[in-house]
């Protein structure tokens, strides 16, 4: 299959090259219109009983949400008097004739104290949009905007539709900032890594492709279905990081396959036999790992999947058809522009060399290596046993956004600015009696009616004010224990607001990570059985890549949940992590490692299929891939490393766990826990029962033919 695909890319080769310009300009022009199409959110499940609540209020009583907070401010004039009230005034009755404003709430009409600062010189409105979902409020908010400003009086505008738009604006920033700055230094260590421009710009060409397909592909998914905004730095950091590492094991086995003499067809069918079998395998280990966000209902994963799975599909497609039609035109001139420090290796014994030599070395004493290996990766990971989770608020901007500057300034200077409360809908209009009960719990300051005078008759709503933190334990709690609160008759309670959602949320992340960790292991299973024909090697690599990832989680924790560091990274710790982050660091974590595991396989089977000595098939894939593994790593580093620069907090966290991960893998698991791990093993990492070595030999994704070729791949110059 392999080579028949290798010699059909050949014979096409402007037809495919031609297609992919044309998926690059259309991703250019018409493709980045996604961030006016992507939504903002969706953490919460909208079938969770939190959201019921808040629809069930919503449809008794109308929308009560605020989206905006206007908050204005004078050093000279107090709100009361007439050169603040006059002025203020005038905007609001002007903005409350806009027809996409649902209401007003503010202390000119209320005369509430809570909505005055406590120096009595700055005051904010609440602004409820008429639109039904978040993207129709985000587009009438980009229209009211400009008109919220007062001539005179100090203003900022905040709310949960300022935070989105500034949330979209920091997105867009970073992605540009991340591919103004990290497509250079990708270029300079390609360069550095082959030892040819031309060569270095190929998986470069690659990596454009891939994003501006993803951001294509997302786009039309927003016609059909929610996709969050970070879907799309998502989409950056897989589609470059992804494609590139592709690129550079095919171009890698490309220059290999010349150097050996091979005609230029030919060096390409080889390529797809051996090196596109592997990006096929590794492919499809990421994207049915990112399919697995699917099992848990909450819309920004699902988006999250989608846009990833859309990079992971086109680096994969990519590398599998433009690349390789790219190289058979390029031929011996993959090669051009040579750099003087780069000359042909003449070595052929791919048991002796930098790699190789690490390899002897670990497998002379594998237990010893193993228990120090697994003892620092269980070291890292122990930050992780004290993690907190929590939700996303306007912490995750950056210091002195305007949206999160008006949220610090309600809760510094306003009167009970630092308390925190949620909503309880009641299907019984017996208010007193249940909010006596309420009010019973510890940590309760206030419950008060706000049941709409033009409401329902069956229904009330009891907003109940706590003086702990929203995200707490102790709110979490709360919630949770009024909502399980039991009245005689059919009086019904339900629970809305932050606390209760973040009570679902977690509820239903923990009820399906057992299904995901299933899934995962199973996908990983078949793939790499059908790829390597072993039983017990998949496992392995499934337990290593367990261990690896709760190192990279311990120190997230250490960093980003206990604060160490943030001066340095630039962000503000709020002591806890948000949990699906978490999940599709996970995914995203079990993908990449099973990638290099099926890159170093690869080669240690080939060259097993062609000895059948174990020690000498490890110590030759680890010479003939430490290189590009080392070299993959470091490219993907600075790509996912690049977010740590950005202004979005779990965005860093992202990219900095990412890269620990990455690093870790390709160091003390690919150089030291994998060839130790193969030395005690020996001719049982091969082993399968006789029926799974049947259907392996009937069914299994295998290379062409086993020859080796004489030449280092990662460094070899192919010549003219």
């Amino acid at each position: 299959m392999f080579a028949w695909w290798g010699r059909v890319v050949t014979r096409l080769r402007w037809a495919v090259l031609a297609v992919a310009v044309g998926v690059v300009a259309l991703g250019a022009t018409w493709g980045v219109g996604v961030f006016d199409t992507v939504s903002d959110g969706g953490f919460n499940n909208p079938d969770s009983p939190s959201q019921q609540a808040e629809e069930r209020i919503e449809e008794e009583f109308g929308r009560q949400a605020v989206d905006v907070v206007v908050l204005y401010e004078s050093a000279d004039h107090t709100v009361d008097s007439p050169e603040f009230a006059d002025k203020v005034t005038a905007s609001l009755d002007e903005i409350l004739d806009n027809d996409d404003v649902e209401s007003i709430t503010s202390f000119y009409d209320t005369g509430m104290p809570s909505l005055v600062s406590e120096d009595q010189h700055a005051t904010f409105a609440a602004i409820t949009l008429t639109g039904a979902d978040e993207a129709e409020r985000a587009d009438q908010f980009a229209a009211l905007e400009p008109q919220l400003h007062v001539d005179g009086i100090d203003t900022l505008i905040g709310g949960q539709s300022a935070i989105f738009d500034d949330i979209n604006t920091q997105t867009q920033q970073d992605i540009i900032t991340v591919e103004l700055f990290t497509l250079p230094i990708l270029l300079l260590l390609m360069i550095v890594i082959f030892g040819s421009l031309v060569a270095a710009t190929t998986p470069l060409f690659i990596g454009i492709l891939a994003i501006m397909g993803g951001l294509i592909i997302t786009r039309l998914l927003t016609y059909v279905t929610d996709v969050s905004v970070f879907a799309i730095n998502v989409i950056t950091i897989i589609g470059l990081g992804l494609a590139i590492d592709y690129a550079l094991f095919v171009v890698s086995r490309f220059r290999e396959e010349m150097a050996a003499g091979r005609e230029i067809p030919d060096a390409v069918v080889r390529t797809m036999t051996t090196a596109g079998r592997t990006v096929l395998v590794s492919g499809m280990t990421i994207i049915l790992a990112l399919a697995g966000l699917l099992l848990f209902p909450l819309p920004f994963l699902h988006g999250i999947a989608y846009g990833g799975m859309s990079a992971v599909a086109i680096a994969m497609l990519g590398s599998m058809s433009v690349l390789p039609a790219l190289l058979a035109v390029l031929g011996h001139r993959v090669d051009a522009v040579r750099m003087p420090w780069r000359k042909p290796k003449k070595n052929v014994d791919h048991t002796v060399g930098f790699w190789a030599t690490i390899g002897r070395g670990v497998m002379k004493r594998p237990l010893v290596f193993i228990l120090a290996s697994v003892a620092v990766l269980v070291g890292l990971a122990t930050p992780f046993l004290h993690a907190s989770f929590g939700g996303v608020d306007e912490t995750v901007l950056p210091q002195g956004t305007e949206s999160r500057v008006v949220a610090e300034r309600l809760r510094d200077d306003f009167p009970d600015g630092d308390l925190n409360s949620f909503d309880v809908l009641l299907t019984d209009t017996d208010q007193a009696t249940i909010a006596e009960a309420v009010a019973e719990f510890d940590g309760i300051e206030m419950v008060e009616s706000v049941t709409p005078t033009a409401g329902s008759e069956t229904a009330a709503v009891l907003r109940v004010g706590f003086d702990a933190d929203a995200q707490s334990d102790e709110a979490r709690d709360l919630a949770t224990d009024i909502g399980a609160m039991n009245f005689s008759g059919d009086t019904e309670l339900w629970v809305a607001g932050i606390p209760a959602q973040l009570n679902d949320q977690f509820s239903d992340i923990g009820d399906r990570l057992p299904w995901l960790a299933l899934y995962v292991s199973v996908v990983t299973l078949l793939l790499l059985f059908l790829a390597f024909g072993s039983v017990l090697l998949p496992i392995k690599a499934i337990l290593m890549n367990m261990i690896s990832i709760g190192a990279s989680f311990g120190v997230v924790v250490w960093i980003f949940q206990d604060g160490h560091l943030s001066n340095l990274f630039g962000f503000t710790a709020t002591g806890y992590l948000e949990p699906s982050n978490l999940l599709l660091m996970v995914v995203l974590l079990f993908g990449l490692s099973t990638d290099y595991e099926v890159f170093l396989l690869s080669r240690v089977r080939e060259e097993w299929d062609r000895t059948g000595d174990n020690t000498t098939a490890v110590l030759t894939g680890l010479q003939r891939t430490g290189g590009i593994i080392s070299s993959a790593a470091l490219l993907l580093i600075v790509v996912v490393g690049g977010f740590a620069a950005g202004g979005i907090t779990f965005l860093k966290m992202i990219g900095i766990g990412m890269a620990v991960a990455i690093f870790i893998d390709a160091t003390l698991v690919r150089m030291l826990l994998v060839p130790a791990t193969m030395r005690v093993m020996g001719r049982a990492n091969w082993w399968a029962p006789k029926s799974l070595s049947r259907f392996y030999a009937k069914y299994g994704v295998k290379e062409g033919d086993a020859e080796s070729s004489p030449s280092e791949p990662e460094l070899v110059s192919a010549g003219k």
